[in-house]
Formats: structure tokens, C-alpha cells, sequence
């Protein structure tokens, strides 16, 4: 049985104990008892998934920079995977700011606040699978280790680093050892601010923070039986 969808979960365990409920179950059948329409693809509907499951587990953020659970402190995370456990795609953190940025820190950064407590709902979700079709596996709870957050901390540095000198433009997927920085937009035409080396302004894609897959596949492989 779904949980009673959009009841806000009023301690971790509850839920954590909700997502759960949900493993095995496809999202046709919990979009269903939530009076939602599954999209014939997710072309044009990327985060469907993950809004859907927001709204029956009870998140309350919507779109504010802040964990999708706000009261719990805890953000909620789909990935999609195959059969066998092993992550389809990269996992979007949080845009990148890439101006304003002198003075800020690791500890005060959006990243380090989004990642502090994650709930990760893996769905098996092969591009051949209908989406009414793919399927919850076990959701898990996480937070980093202190050598996981030393990974990202030094990546956010990295990263961040670079766009402070204006090198936005050069960063590549080989950059960060978990975590890399890549173009997050609807389309090419969607530009933001930026500031090349010599301290101009100029316009260029947003950019956003993502978990590369080795790393959410090690968690996965810490967290679920995968055959």
C-alpha cells in the first residue's frame, strides 16, 4: 500500500520508512494513486521522477535553495539505473554560482548544505522500459563520511577556484575526483553571467554541480544488494 501521498513526514524515520514502502512498486502505480499523469517519455519532463515522488512523500520545498525536506533537513535524490545496479547518468547537486563567489567557503556553500543528508531512491529505469514501467528499488538514507567530504570539499575548491580566475570555460568532466562541473541548461540559448581571466564580464551556459557515477555507484553498492 502507497503511503498517504503528501503527508508530510514528521521525523527521519517516518520518512525513510515511507520511501521504503515504495520499493517495487512502478512509478505508473504511485503516479495512479496520486492523480498524476505519467508522461509517454522525459524528454521534455527530466525531473518528473523526482517530482513525483516529492509530492507523495510530503517535501515542502519546491523550488528554494534549500533540502527538499526542509524541516528534517534532508534532500531527496532519484537515480536512475539498470538491471544490474549501475548508474545511468551523473546526479545534479546544485547550480553553480560563477560570480559573487570571493569569501565563500566549503562550509558555507549550497553543495555541502544539499549533501549533508540525502535520501536516495534508486529506480531502475532503462531508456527501454516505459516510464510507467521502471521500477523503485530500495530507497536509502545517507549522509557523507569524513573522507567522502573531504572528496567533495576539495572538488567544490577545485572547482570553484577555477571559476574565481575565470576559467570557467576550461573545465572539463577530468576535473574534481567526485564531483564535477557541467552545463545546466534548457538549452544553449540560456545564458548566465561570468567573469573570464582578465576580470570581464561575459555571457556563457549556467553551470551545475554533479556527483560523477563512480562515486553514487560506490554508495549504491554500500547500500543495496545488487545482483
Amino acid at each position: 500500500m502507497i503511503v498517504s501521498v503528501n503527508k508530510i513526514p514528521s521525523n527521519e524515520t517516518e520518512l525513510v520508512t515511507n520511501a521504503q514502502s515504495l520499493a517495487g512498486l512502478t512509478l505508473g502505480e504511485i503516479a495512479q494513486q496520486a492523480g498524476i499523469e505519467v508522461p509517454t517519455n522525459l524528454d521534455r519532463d527530466k525531473g518528473w521522477s523526482g517530482l513525483l515522488l516529492e509530492h507523495v512523500l510530503g517535501a515542502t520545498a519546491g523550488s528554494k535553495p534549500e533540502p527538499d525536506f526542509p524541516e528534517l533537513g534532508i534532500e531527496l535524490k532519484t537515480i536512475p539505473i539498470n538491471m544490474q545496479g549501475k548508474p545511468l547518468e551523473t546526479t545534479f547537486v546544485a547550480v553553480a554560482p560563477l560570480i559573487g563567489l570571493v569569501g565563500t567557503t566549503w562550509q558555507s556553500s549550497h553543495v555541502k548544505h544539499k549533501l549533508a543528508r540525502v535520501l536516495w531512491v534508486p529506480i531502475v529505469a532503462e531508456r527501454q522500459i516505459p516510464v510507467k514501467d521502471r521500477i523503485v528499488a530500495t530507497p536509502f538514507i545517507w549522509s557523507p563520511s569524513a573522507e567522502e567530504e573531504a572528496l567533495l570539499a576539495n572538488d567544490w575548491q577545485e572547482l570553484t577556484d577555477m571559476i574565481v580566475l575565470g576559467e570557467v570555460e576550461n573545465i572539463s568532466g577530468k576535473h574534481g575526483q567526485i564531483m564535477q562541473l557541467r552545463p545546466k541548461a534548457a538549452n544553449s540559448k540560456v545564458k548566465t553571467d561570468a567573469f573570464d581571466k582578465h576580470g570581464r564580464p561575459f555571457k556563457t551556459l549556467p553551470r551545475g554541480f554533479y556527483l560523477k557515477i563512480p562515486f553514487t555507484q560506490s554508495l549504491i553498492n554500500k547500500h543495496l544488494r545488487v545482483s
